[in-house]
C-alpha cells in the first residue's frame, strides 16, 4: 500500500495494489500528477477510485484522474450530489480554487463488497461528518476517512453534518473485532484498540 498526502489541506490518499498489479486508490484531494506518476513509476493500472465522502479536499483531483486512468469513481449516494456542487462539496465555502465536477459518480450501499484480484474490501455506512460518509473494512485495515482519526472524530458542524448520527457510527465502529490498522482521511495511521483506549469520542462519547 501507498500512502499519499495531497491537495491543500492535506488529505490522505491510499492506493492499494493487488499481485496483478491492479489498483484502488481510497479519495483522491488534489495534486493528480503526484497520484497518476506514482501509477506509472509502479507500473499499476488504477481500476477505480473509492471515495469515502464528498468533501472537496477529498474528491479535488478525482476529475484529472479519470481523464488520464478512466477509473470509475464510487460515493455513497448520501453524497453523490457533492460531485458536481462547488458548494456542497465545500470547495466554494472553503475558498478551494479549480473545482473540477465529476459527473459520472457510481453509487455505493452499505454492506457492498467491493472485490479486485485478491483484494476485498466491505462498505460501511458511517453518517455523522456527511450523510454519506462511509468506511472501508478489509485484509485488517480500515481506512475511515474523516469519521475517525487518531485520538479523534471528524468535525459535525458542516452542513449535513450530525453528531447523533456519528455517534452511531462510532459505536459501529467500536464493536468492531480484531486490532484493526486504523487508515483516517487525515493524520497518521492508529489501531482500534488504541483508539477504544485513548479516542475519548470511543471510549467515553458512545
Amino acid at each position: 500500500m501507498h500512502m499519499l498526502s495531497l491537495g491543500p489541506l492535506g488529505a490522505n490518499c491510499y492506493i492499494l495494489e493487488t499481485d496483478q498489479k491492479n489498483a484502488v486508490a481510497v479519495d483522491i484531494g488534489g495534486d493528480p500528477e503526484i497520484l497518476l506518476r506514482l501509477l506509472r513509476q509502479q507500473g499499476l493500472q488504477l481500476d477505480r477510485i473509492l471515495l469515502t465522502h464528498g468533501h472537496y479536499d477529498h474528491m479535488g483531483g478525482v476529475a484529472r484522474v479519470q481523464q488520464e486512468t478512466g477509473a470509475p469513481v464510487y460515493i455513497h449516494g448520501d453524497d453523490l450530489g457533492m460531485l458536481t456542487d462547488p458548494v456542497q462539496s465545500l470547495a466554494t465555502p472553503m475558498g478551494m480554487q479549480g473545482f473540477e465536477p465529476v459527473p459520472d459518480g457510481k453509487l455505493l450501499s452499505d454492506g457492498d463488497i467491493i472485490r479486485l484480484d485478491d483484494l476485498e474490501l466491505t462498505v460501511l455506512h458511517t453518517p455523522g461528518h456527511t450523510p454519506g460518509s462511509v468506511c472501508y473494512l478489509g485484509n485488517g485495515l480500515l481506512f475511515s476517512g474523516d469519521t475517525l482519526f487518531r485520538q479523534s472524530i471528524g468535525r459535525t458542524d458542516f452542513p449535513g453534518g450530525s453528531m447523533p448520527q456519528m455517534r452511531k457510527s462510532l459505536t459501529r465502529l467500536n464493536g468492531l473485532s480484531g486490532d484493526l490498522l486504523i487508515y483516517p482521511g487525515h493524520n497518521g495511521a492508529s489501531t482500534l484498540e488504541y483508539e477504544k483506549e485513548h479516542n475519548p469520542y470511543l471510549r467515553d462519547y458512545i
